[in-house]
């Protein structure tokens, strides 16, 4: 079973800190890309962080200096720790990654959600 698993979401005071992790199944392989997404109420979904292959990332504007992503290639997993944390960061995180399994194209598998909140 395909599988992305976020975990580390909660409730945080403005200014505090929060680290996302995210797990990708064992059977998506040839991962080229990881990434988060989050979605606040009544907005659209906005790419927050990614990295790609050989380890390039790109940040929305609204967080560069506050959060960093990194990868480890071994496990299949992506972090996302996120300092200086804001209220407007409240939302519902989403890991997705892109890669395959046996047998099928390239594909984009999306975790569940983490609710990241944070209180002024």
């Amino acid at each position: 079973q395909v599988q992305v698993v976020e975990s580390g979401g909660g409730l945080v005071q403005a200014g505090g800190s929060l680290r996302l992790s995210c797990a990708a199944s064992d059977n998506i392989f040839g991962i080229a890309v990881m990434g988060w997404y989050r979605q606040a109420p009544g907005k659209q979904r906005e790419m927050v962080a990614v990295i790609v292959s050989g380890g390039v990332t790109n940040y929305v504007d609204s967080v560069k200096g506050r959060f960093t992503i990194s990868r480890d290639y071994a496990k299949n997993t992506v972090s996302l720790q996120m300092n200086s944390l804001k209220p407007e960061d409240t939302a519902v995180y989403y890991c997705y990654t892109v890669g395959y399994t046996s047998g099928g194209p390239a594909s984009t598998y999306w975790g569940q959600g983490t609710q990241v909140t944070v209180s002024s």
